[in-house]
């Protein structure tokens, strides 16, 4: 559910701007009533439709152990008979298909119904262990990568190497273009490479089409969210807001650091955090690891906010000044379409 609400809000932002219908196939073990109502609330206005394929037999077993490069690409690849009997049940086919990086085990699903393929988003060269390299890895239109920073490459016998080395076999020989939510002012120096470079005409066969800037636009919540009405009582540009996405949790000393560090700088912030997890459960206090007397010493500054935030709204209100931002892509772009400076 993390990954599909920002994809259905791209979606209704794409589809508005063409004039075509599109359905989106949910994968799932079973959807509950709120995630429901979660989907609908992304689809305003209705410009496609969602059909929810049936519980995987293996979804609790995938789910239950490894890593998210692994578990994803089972599930989906678990999913295609299921996916092959939902596109085969619609009145009209779809022309296209069009997926994430972890979900290219269903493109040979998609050639059955002589679809266009779309996916969203070297290692031959480098012989032993990535480990075991010293110098940067060096990728056209990129700057160099430390090898200990390419996590999933490390090994080449953790099936995530695997995993990883057949989605991008996948994505490079299987599908008919790439698409990249950016723009060319943004990354030219990168996308060059991709349509020019010969290593990476090498890889890639399929063009790569940019078609960004995509971001759900801020609109009103109903109910209005109590942090929106907190910015509107602090003078412009004066608010730090500070946000590592869904996935960033810190480590309990840093969270702890952290706070002295934001209540020392005397600045006005909206903090979004998550307590660590403790054997998986994340349902514990924020406030065990916060300096003593924290939230009482900032309670004129800011906000210290441990459920969802409205990012969106947030970085759009003329009383945010920065973004102390983990740069996930989504973060990224809110940022600069809202000319919010970022601290990364």
């Amino acid at each position: 559910m993390g990954h599909l609400i920002p994809f259905l809000e791209l979606a209704n932002c794409l589809i508005a701007h063409h004039n075509f219908h599109a359905t989106v196939v949910v994968i799932s073990s079973n959807t509950s009533p709120k995630q429901s109502q979660v989907i609908q609330s992304a689809m305003t206005p209705k410009l496609f439709d969602i059909i929810e394929i049936p519980p995987l037999d293996t979804f609790g077993q995938v789910n239950a152990a490894g890593s998210v490069f692994t578990q994803l690409p089972a599930i989906m690849l678990d999913a295609r008979s299921s996916l092959r009997s939902a596109i085969s049940a619609m009145d009209f086919k779809p022309a296209a298909m069009i997926v994430d990086l972890f979900c290219t085990a269903v493109l040979p699903v998609v050639d059955e119904f002589h679809m266009l393929k779309y996916v969203r988003v070297s290692y031959k060269e480098v012989e032993g262990e990535y480990l075991d390299k010293k110098e940067p890895l060096k990728i056209p239109g990129c700057k160099p990568v430390r090898p200990e920073d390419v996590k999933p490459m490390m090994n080449r016998k953790d099936p995530k190497y695997e995993s990883f080395i057949r989605i991008g076999v996948e994505i490079a020989e299987m599908s008919d273009g790439i698409l990249v939510n950016t723009w060319e002012d943004l990354e030219s120096m990168s996308l060059r490479p991709m349509k020019e470079d010969p290593k990476w005409k090498q890889i890639l066969k399929v063009p790569v089409h940019t078609f960004g800037p995509m971001i759900r636009q801020a609109g009103s919540s109903t109910p209005r969210s109590e942090v929106l009405g907190w910015l509107d009582m602090q003078p412009n540009a004066s608010v730090i807001y500070i946000s590592f996405g869904s996935g960033g949790v810190l480590l309990a000393d840093q969270i702890t650091e952290m706070a002295w560090g934001i209540e020392l700088s005397a600045q006005r912030f909206i903090w979004v955090v998550h307590p660590p997890s403790k054997d998986g459960d994340k349902g514990n206090d924020i406030s065990d690891y916060l300096p003593e007397g924290f939230m009482a010493r900032t309670r004129d500054k800011g906000l210290v906010v441990t459920t969802w935030a409205p990012q969106v709204e947030i970085l759009a209100h003329s009383s945010v000044g920065w973004f102390l931002s983990h740069c996930g892509w989504n973060s990224s772009l809110e940022s600069i379409l809202n000319g919010v400076p970022m601290i990364t």
